[in-house]
């Protein structure tokens, strides 16, 4: 009886130390409540509504750009950047609710940030040449262009690099820096274009016939634009031979054609007629000293 009373007296004080330390951490917790509670409810209300209305200004700022007809590339990381800067915002502000001092986030993201910015300064920089390449235009997909020392078809305009496609099969990606920071040139900018071709004869070759052949090489060939004119004329007296400046204008989807066409029928057509197209030679003339 007496073991069976200890027992009981001691699960009644365990009882009484459950109870109290339940008591205890029920003070706690409606402590925490009340001075906590609101500022987590608040912080909630804060973060749900700024997400809402980021996406709602996103979607704004993604009509406008659509109304001012903006690249859809440009269109999708400017809204990215919006997104993320507004995001950045909303969360903030619900940790200020939260009684969080802000400022010492502010000064951190600002560090980060800075430090991002040096550690990817290229990257950001074609990242700014992009968006200048898309707003700005000066070529368009498909577009024959020479940029960055490369010469081919634009297959793509990223935010970071420009991707051509060569006359010989290649992929070629160029940095939007090196297209920005050099000459842009544009081959199909317009409908038609100028074939700049020399063509020389030797001194002794008959000027006028010469001439008049590539006249008629030019009239022939249906490809070649009558305006503007063609122009066929001597360009200049050279060491060996009488060059002619050779300048029809064409499509430019032509241009390649017509150029080697060019090529073959006034060789073709010189031999026929018996015009001697010289290379590059020198004559020496010996005078004899008599004693």
């Amino acid at each position: 009886m007496d073991a069976l009373e200890d027992t009981s007296k001691v699960l009644v004080e365990g009882g009484g130390e459950v109870i109290e330390q339940s008591s205890k951490y029920m003070e706690m917790a409606i402590q925490f409540g009340s001075e906590y509670g609101l500022k987590i409810i608040g912080a909630l209300i804060i973060f749900i509504v700024g997400k809402w209305v980021a996406k709602w200004l996103r979607g704004v700022v993604v009509k406008l750009m659509h109304k001012s007809n903006v690249d859809g590339t440009l269109v999708s990381f400017v809204q990215s950047i919006v997104y993320i800067l507004l995001m950045i915002v909303v969360i903030l502000a619900a940790l200020n609710a939260l009684g969080v001092d802000t400022t010492s986030f502010a000064a951190i993201l600002a560090a980060a940030g800075l430090a991002i910015g040096l550690a990817l300064q290229g990257t950001l920089g074609n990242i700014g040449s992009g968006v200048l390449i898309i707003t700005f235009r000066p070529f368009n997909v498909g577009d024959v262009v020479t940029v960055g020392g490369e010469t081919g078809a634009v297959a793509a305009i990223s935010m970071f690099a420009t991707i051509l496609h060569t006359p010989d099969n290649k992929v070629v990606t160029v940095p939007n820096t090196a297209v920005t920071g050099g000459n842009i040139t544009n081959f199909s900018a317009r409908d038609t274009r100028r074939l700049d071709l020399t063509f020389g004869i030797g001194y002794d070759d008959d000027l006028k016939l010469a001439k008049s052949v590539l006249e008629d090489i030019i009239k022939a060939d249906e490809r070649v634009l009558v305006d503007p004119a063609p122009f066929v004329g001597v360009k200049e007296l050279g060491d060996s031979s009488v060059n002619f400046a050779f300048r029809p204008w064409v499509k430019s989807e032509d241009y390649w054609a017509v150029h080697f066409d060019m090529m073959e029928k006034v060789k073709l057509t010189f031999d026929a007629k018996g015009i001697s197209i010289p290379y590059p030679q020198m004559d020496i003339h010996l005078n004899k000293i008599e004693n």
